[in-house]
């Protein structure tokens, strides 16, 4: 393809950064979000239907190249890289690039560590100065998919933008050319995968989309290693990804334009929830509230969520008696009530049908209201008002610019830290203490390991 072609400044920036290219603060917000990423996974090897998923996966090919975390299954690395990416995603909890509304690292991470396990069975290691790199430019490479456009989200970018992050980060690490690489992405692009449905339904297929695309990514590059042409032409071609996901209303110029300067790693969120994002904005509005005017929940008379369209569309959704987990994380008032019944939001309080169908939580999700204000942009997160009348009269409100998580109301390395700990407690199996402690110094001091690859043993639970 010629110049003109998008994709090779895309793959010039991947195959041409090298690990002292990166700015400090990328390195480090590069081992946060790792270690955010493996917490998440572990809590969710206890999510909805891992067993079933485990069983299925355990059935399309038999191998021991990589390994499930926490639970430590041996199997091919495509299978692993769909279960890991199932249980990264599953608990919505993981970190999210609200600009690009997509979570970049539940992808990305599940399929290079699958990925780099079967390279280590082959006897090449992956450094962890080359694993950073490989992430920082994976999470570049497919945040600008959600970043560039300007049409409303159509289709789960977790899952399709996702998955081309992922083959860029496997094609650095493997040293792939640009011609490799614009084949490996092209591969990519031709099994791309992820529609909104299970999200408006609840449904655990949501979660599994990601799994699906991290998979993918393995076939592209092993296709690619194979010689195996894809299409080039796959960003802004006749029937490219824009036109396709994105109605073809971009602009992608200022993006490439910033590449290597504007590390979109600095960009990512975390989630102190395990709910989606777009419910959290309640949960910070009305615990400021609280805290600043010193009222309880039960003093609560109504509640007015003022929201982005993105918002309204997607988590404004009705609380509806005996929901699934997957829909109650979804639904803005559910989650609302939870925080008011319980004082917190935490991944407990999804899990059986004792806390999704208590009382008390619906009765406080019924005095939330949800309405969409005029903010032109499509993809916004926020603005968010939060507005509460108290029965005795008295009314409050708060705008947030920014929810709890986001790069400008940040958690602290603290907070992350506090969080993966939660996390190792909430699997299928306890992570032993000494293994949390290993794992967050290992994360912490990755740009001196030479095995990455070898940070997957850390996971795994000591079972009787």
């Amino acid at each position: 393809m010629s110049s003109a072609n998008p994709l090779d400044r895309v793959v010039d920036h991947v195959i041409n950064t090298r690990f002292e290219d990166l700015p400090p603060a990328v390195v480090a917000k590069t081992k946060t979000f790792l270690l955010d990423t493996l917490g998440v996974g572990i809590a969710g090897s206890a999510g909805t239907g891992i067993p079933e998923l485990k069983q299925v996966a355990a059935g399309w090919g038999q191998g021991a190249e990589a390994t499930v975390w926490l639970t430590g299954e041996r199997l091919p690395a495509q299978q692993a890289a769909i279960i890991n990416a199932y249980q990264v995603h599953c608990l919505e909890f993981d970190c999210v690039h609200e600009g690009a509304v997509l979570h970049p690292m539940a992808t990305i991470l599940s399929a290079v560590l699958a990925w780099a396990e079967r390279e280590r069975g082959k006897g090449r290691t992956i450094s962890g100065r080359d694993l950073i790199t490989a992430l920082a430019l994976g999470v570049d490479v497919s945040t600008m998919l959600g970043v560039v456009t300007n049409s409303a989200l159509r289709f789960f970018r977790p899952a399709t933008a996702g998955g081309f992050g992922a083959v860029a980060a496997i094609g650095k690490l493997a040293g792939f050319d640009a011609l490799m690489l614009k084949n490996a992405l092209g591969a990519q692009y031709s099994q791309t995968s992820g529609t909104l449905q299970p999200h408006v339904e609840g449904s655990p297929m949501l979660g599994l989309q990601v799994g699906f695309n991290a998979r993918a990514a393995i076939v592209s590059a092993d296709l690619a290693l194979a010689g195996f042409r894809g299409p080039h032409d796959i960003l802004t071609g006749q029937y490219g990804y824009f036109a396709l996901f994105e109605q073809n209303d971009y602009d992608l110029e200022p993006f490439l334009a910033r590449l290597g300067q504007d590390w979109q790693m600095l960009e990512m969120s975390h989630k102190p929830y395990p709910s989606g994002r777009l419910t959290h904005g309640v949960v910070d509005g009305l615990g400021q509230l609280m805290q600043r005017h010193g009222f309880a929940a039960g003093e609560i008379a109504g509640i007015v969520c003022e929201v982005p369209p993105l918002v309204n569309r997607l988590v404004g959704r009705p609380d509806i008696p005996n929901p699934e987990a997957n829909y109650a994380k979804l639904c803005l008032r559910f989650v609302a009530g939870t925080f008011l019944a319980h004082g917190r939001v935490d991944v407990t309080d999804f899990r059986g049908r004792a806390v999704l169908d208590d009382p008390d939580v619906h009765r406080y999700a019924a005095l939330v209201e949800v309405i969409q204000d005029d903010n032109p942009d499509l993809n916004a997160l926020d603005p968010q008002t939060i507005r509460v009348r108290l029965r005795n009269g008295a009314d409050h409100a708060i705008t947030l610019r920014h929810v709890y998580g986001h790069p400008a109301a940040a958690m602290t390395e603290a907070a992350n830290v506090e969080k993966f700990r939660r996390c190792a407690g909430y699997g299928a199996i306890p992570l032993e203490a000494e293994k949390v402690d290993a794992l967050i110094a290992t994360v912490g001091a990755l740009e001196s390991n030479a095995d990455a690859a070898a940070l997957v043993a850390l996971t795994l639970a000591r079972q009787n």
